[in-house]
């Protein structure tokens, strides 16, 4: 006696789970879309990396007086890099 689809009947059956597996995955990256970013994200803006072919933002003053805000540079570094970029 033959039941079902025979030899094809595990195929179809893989086949419908590997279906409802995808569908499961796709439903859950739908309802969560940021799980699977990286931690570029989280990071402040000043620190974040910048997209490839973009220019980083603010102008050279911009970024040197976030420097100086951030304590990486002194107050006499600061005057004087100022002066070097406004003078040039």
């Amino acid at each position: 006696m033959m039941m079902g689809f025979g030899g094809l009947g595990l195929l179809f059956m893989l086949f419908f789970f590997a279906i409802i597996i995808g569908l499961a995955v796709w439903f859950v990256s739908v309802l969560f879309p940021r799980a699977g970013r990286t931690q570029e994200y989280t990071l402040p803006p000043h620190q974040r990396p910048s997209a490839p072919g973009t220019h980083a933002q603010g102008s050279a003053v911009d970024i040197l007086k976030q420097r100086y805000a951030r304590g990486e540079i002194t107050k006499a570094e600061y005057e004087t890099m100022r002066d070097d970029i406004l003078s040039s």
